[in-house]
């Protein structure tokens, strides 16, 4: 049996990610994150119920940006981690989330949703990213016009994918993951997990 709280510095976390979690005020890990982070870090896929509020964001965000650290980049251009989301006001708060957690890492992380300036965030993505946080509709926009690749996503996070289904999101979801490789790792995060979502 395993005695009193587990800490982020036994999850496997580097340096520069242990650091940022300590000044953005974390002091131990949720249930999930314990949970998941190691799972992440090791690889495997990961299907995991998860209200708002348990310390989801912040446990894929902690591992993907362990996960890039630790591997070394393709010579490819192209994001090498993708997060979708349902909503542009999720979208944001991964983005505030990925910023403090990510504070001491050289990773360049860029928001795409709709209601803001297209060109813009064209342009964002043809200079190049490292994770692009994004809503399915304006993405698949970019993605047809060939704005960016797909085909080096090393992870896929499908975050609130009850959320996503029920807003009609699911055709638009199943196109982006045919442009991105079979062999990327995979983690889902939903409220509920009906058999849509498996």
């Amino acid at each position: 049996m395993q005695k009193g709280p587990m800490s982020f510095s036994s999850l496997g976390l580097t340096e520069l990610i242990l650091r940022a979690v300590d000044e953005s005020g974390y002091t131990e890990p949720t249930p999930i994150q314990v949970e998941t982070i190691p799972v992440v870090l090791s690889g495997k896929d990961v299907l995991a119920a998860a209200q708002t509020g348990t310390g989801k964001t912040a446990a894929f965000v902690i591992a993907l940006f362990t996960r890039l650290q630790k591997n070394k980049p393709s010579s490819k251009k192209g994001p090498r981690a993708l997060v979708l989301a349902p909503t542009r006001e999720l979208v944001v708060q991964i983005c505030a989330d990925a910023q403090a957690l990510g504070a001491h890492c050289p990773f360049k992380v860029q928001p795409i949703f709709g209601g803001v300036d297209y060109e813009k965030q064209r342009s964002a993505l043809q200079s190049g990213v490292d994770i692009i946080v994004a809503t399915p509709g304006r993405l698949i926009d970019y993605a047809k016009q060939n704005v960016f690749s797909l085909g080096h996503v090393e992870s896929l996070v499908i975050d609130e994918a009850d959320r996503m289904f029920d807003m009609g999101f699911l055709p638009d979801v199943h196109k982006i993951i045919s442009r991105t490789p079979r062999e990327r790792q995979t983690l889902l995060f939903s409220a509920t997990m009906a058999p849509t979502i498996r």
